[in-house]
């Protein structure tokens, strides 16, 4: 039996397979969404940004939840996919990050060791955006960023604090080894649609204010 645990030693165990899991979580989204709102969220630049590792390769899930999201009618951006050669690379990650509304972070046992990784994760916290952790193959406790003479003291303190308050924040946890992708995938775009819909009818509340 595989298990998908919430953290804080939250377990949610999985008893069924999904094969073929797109026309349910399909069904679950038309279920959710109103019209109204689909079409609020599918007029941004992007819904979601994916913050992942890249050099954890095949490893890594964040290939697979992109197109999964992007099935269910989600633009989620990933650096491999949403950049084009002659784009500058901070100026368009930050960018697309600024212009998300929820970000997913997939912390890896080598995460804290990415500048990159790093910065995303603090720029998603300081823009007040909701993100998504998925703790996979680490458990929130193992995450550190270590002292490092190549960052300066004001840069060492931002990152941090955006991993503190990831650790804290309630997520996902999988262990690539006997953990069931299928499921990974399913609770992970429910995590994004359930977040993109409260801060969709958040702003909607600002608005009528």
């Amino acid at each position: 039996m595989d298990k998908l645990a919430l953290t804080k030693g939250i377990e949610v165990e999985s008893t069924q397979k999904y094969p073929n899991p797109y026309t349910k979580q399909q069904l679950r989204a038309m279920q959710r969404f109103s019209a109204n709102q689909c079409s609020k969220i599918a007029n941004s630049a992007y819904d979601v940004f994916i913050n992942y590792r890249r050099s954890d390769g095949k490893r890594t899930i964040a290939p697979l939840l992109h197109d999964y999201l992007v099935n269910l009618g989600v633009k989620p951006f990933l650096d491999t996919i949403g950049m084009k050669p002659g784009h500058g690379l901070f100026d368009h990650i930050d960018e697309a990050i600024h212009g998300c509304k929820v970000g997913v972070a997939i912390l890896s046992p080598g995460y804290c060791d990415s500048y990159f990784c790093l910065h995303e994760l603090a720029l998603l916290r300081e823009s007040k955006k909701r993100v998504v952790p998925i703790f996979y193959d680490i458990k929130p406790s193992q995450l550190l960023v270590k002292d490092s003479a190549c960052y300066p003291h004001n840069v060492l303190r931002r990152f941090r604090l955006a991993v503190e308050e990831t650790k804290y924040t309630v997520g996902l946890t999988f262990d690539s080894s006997n953990g069931d992708w299928s499921e990974l995938l399913r609770k992970a775009s429910d995590a994004v649609l359930m977040n993109l819909r409260e801060v969709e009818d958040e702003e909607n509340r600002i608005r009528l204010r």
